[in-house]
């Protein structure tokens, strides 16, 4: 495959500093202790966020101010950018002689998708604070390291004798062609959540802030030469843009009993950041004020897309300004919160389907809903403290065109899922129908380029190198099960997680020197930016995005020796099919629903463990189907993608956790639905 490449410069990374510690447990600065907060319990459970739950002016020039401290320090310059909860770039500041790229590269000898793409360091920093956020809650704080831990092909990195990650491949979720995910409006903070330039970040260099134990935002950082990946979770590394991102973070920091190396998943530790505030080249309880900073220093920014270019505070989540906010009417009891545009509309109200005389109704959209959310209100969280703690869920129904039928999330869910979660939904609809092989078959093959940046000229020249056909993947599956019929028959129900077992560079999923499934590309081709049918569908919109965004920054592109005329910004579908416009997911958390053996639609759900998300999922559309009266229900069981064994390996369909329920010693709840 070929690749794109924006810019060929490459920067000296000057290691300053040696890192210590087993993670950013620590909580001191040299010898001025670090705030209260990040230490021992927050004392915060989800239910801590109020209207004056956001960054100030005051705040985001504090953390740009310890973070440029930090840089000067390491003779770094860097790249910053803080963000709030739903994703508004609050602040960017960019440091004399900072580069102005980072080059996408898991570091493995890959090429193809988007290994050896140059992006703007801007963007690379925004989608790495906006990972860190979007995956951190009142119960948990996650960064863009450890992100990047639980997205590749084996859990831990770098154990080859493991299966891949809970979240696997979910870097490309938030993308700048999403349908779900709000575009900037070019004046200031509005409602979210907001979307990314290219998708998650598994690189590390974002970390989420808070105050008094909420999570308010996110520094992301870029300064070194690469954006990629730890592809190994045994060891310690020393990452400038994480040293420069914890600087940022001192009197925001995440509450040490919150932090990834507090919290297990598959009963493994998760990792946060590779040092502590100790180990730092300068306190930043003693970096000079923003005030004093300087032409000389570096200047705030204008992003076009994201950033007008003035700082301004962060919205206040779970009031109506953030985008999401509490709705008791439509769900009473169940502690609901819906996602809502700048008026305060309920973006996604309960709606009747728009595919046909079976087609769901409102009704029965909102029994899903309410009975899902119920079951996540009473499930055990898998990855949130303290213990105990009820699982944080987002839960989506659309129909079988991909329309997006209804909302509604926990108080505390994390803020990726409201696009994760569609994806999801989508994911079971679409492949459970009979029209998904004539989709794809009508994509057209996908061009990749090879570029350079002509800094001196203004010019950006993009080269075709090569092309990806996604119609082959669908061939590799029917040649995989083997049926001729896959894809085009809807006899087989696939929910997201035989979707991920399918998308795997290994199958069965983490057993080295197995071929991979069919939607996915052999190991020796695979990495995090170059996944298979799952990336070929998006490449395209995310490649012209960044074109798109270079000349705005007005630089001429050309492709082979032509200019390219203006582009416009990235449509709301990524990839060209409308009943999956913001592409599709690899991890668990949804099913079809049917009603009376006929497809009408899928829920899917995503929080707080994905073995969590199955169970709400499923369960949630079985007691729907109790409650309405047997209207709606889960597949036939005939039909489940469990029922095929390709190359002697059952295809899984979902996977509910044992003894789920809080308060509760029932077991085996998914059992005979």
């Amino acid at each position: 495959m070929g690749i794109i490449r924006f810019g060929t410069l490459l920067f000296g990374v000057s290691l300053l500093l040696a890192c210590g510690g087993g993670g950013n447990s620590g909580s001191s600065v040299g010898t001025n202790p670090a705030p209260p907060v990040g230490n021992g319990d927050s004392g915060c459970a989800g239910s801590c966020a109020n209207a004056n739950s956001f960054l100030t002016v005051a705040d985001i020039e504090q953390v740009i101010a310890q973070a440029v401290s930090e840089a000067q320090a390491l003779g770094m310059p860097a790249t910053i950018t803080v963000v709030d909860r739903v994703g508004n770039v609050l602040g960017a500041y960019r440091m004399t002689g900072a580069p102005l790229t980072q080059k996408v590269s898991s570091e493995s000898g890959i090429s193809g998708g988007l290994e050896g793409l140059d992006v703007p360091s801007e963007l690379t920093a925004i989608s790495k604070a906006v990972t860190s956020i979007y995956f951190s809650s009142e119960g948990n704080a996650f960064g863009s390291r450890t992100a990047g831990q639980i997205a590749q092909e084996h859990f831990n990195p770098g154990d080859i004798t493991a299966p891949s990650g809970p979240l696997f491949g979910v870097q490309f979720s938030q993308l700048p062609c999403s349908d779900i995910s709000q575009r900037f409006n070019g004046v200031g903070p509005d409602a979210g959540p907001h979307r990314t330039a290219i998708g998650l970040a598994a690189d590390p260099g974002g970390l989420p802030l808070y105050k008094a134990g909420v999570p308010v935002g996110a520094v992301g950082i870029s300064a070194d030469p690469i954006y990629g990946v730890d592809r190994f979770a045994g060891d310690i590394d020393t990452n400038i843009d994480e040293i420069i991102a914890v600087a940022g973070t001192y009197g925001f920091a995440a509450p040490l009993d919150r932090q990834a190396d507090t919290i297990t998943a598959g009963g493994l530790t998760l990792r946060y950041a590779d040092l502590e505030f100790s180990d730092l080249a300068r306190d930043p309880a003693t970096a000079p004020p923003y005030t004093s900073l300087g032409p000389g220093d570096g200047a705030v920014f204008p992003i076009p897309e994201f950033f007008s270019g003035t700082i301004a505070r962060g919205m206040a989540f779970g009031q109506p300004e953030s985008g999401i906010r509490p709705e008791p009417t439509l769900f009473p009891g169940l502690d609901a919160f819906v996602v809502v545009d700048n008026n305060n509309v309920n973006r996604f109200p309960p709606i009747d389907g728009t595919d046909g005389p079976n087609a769901l109704t409102s009704n029965e959209v909102l029994t899903l809903l309410s009975e899902s959310l119920a079951i996540a209100n009473k499930t055990r969280a898998q990855v949130r403290k303290p213990l105990g703690s009820p699982a944080g869920e987002t839960v989506v129904v659309v129909d079988t065109n991909g329309v997006v039928l209804g909302i509604v999330r926990s108080r505390d869910a994390l803020v990726d899922a409201v696009d994760v979660t569609t994806q999801k939904a989508r994911t079971a609809a679409f492949f459970s129908s009979r029209y998904a092989a004539a989709d794809i078959d009508a994509v057209p093959p996908v061009t990749f380029f090879s570029s350079t940046l002509d800094l001196a000229n203004g010019v950006v020249a993009l080269n075709s190198s090569g092309t990806s056909d996604p119609s082959t993947f669908v061939t590799a599956l029917q040649n995989f099960i083997p049926q001729p019929g896959a894809l085009t028959d809807g006899s087989i129900a696939y929910s997201n997680r035989a979707i991920g077992n399918l998308s795997r560079p290994f199958y069965p999923d983490g057993v080295e020197g197995r071929p991979p499934g069919p939607f996915s590309l052999p190991i020796d081709q695979w990495s995090v930016f170059n996944t298979g049918l799952e990336l070929d569908l998006d490449y395209t919109q995310i490649a012209l995005f960044v074109a798109y965004y270079l000349q705005q920054a007005g630089l001429t592109v050309t492709i082979d020796g032509n200019v390219v005329d203006p582009l416009s910004d990235s449509p709301r579908n990524c990839t060209g099919i409308d009943r999956l416009p913001n592409g599709f997911t690899l991890f668990g958390g949804s099913v079809p629903i049917y009603r009376d053996g006929v497809l009408v639609g899928a829920i899917g759900s995503s929080g707080d463990g994905t073995d969590q998300s199955d169970l709400v999922a499923f369960l949630g559309l079985h007691n729907a189907g109790v409650a309405l009266g047997g209207a709606i229900g889960n597949a036939p069981t005939t039909m489940r993608a469990d029922t095929l064994v390709p190359r002697g390996a059952r295809l899984l369909y979902v996977q509910c956790p044992q003894s789920p329920f809080l308060n509760s010693t029932e077991q085996y709840v998914c059992e005979g639905k």
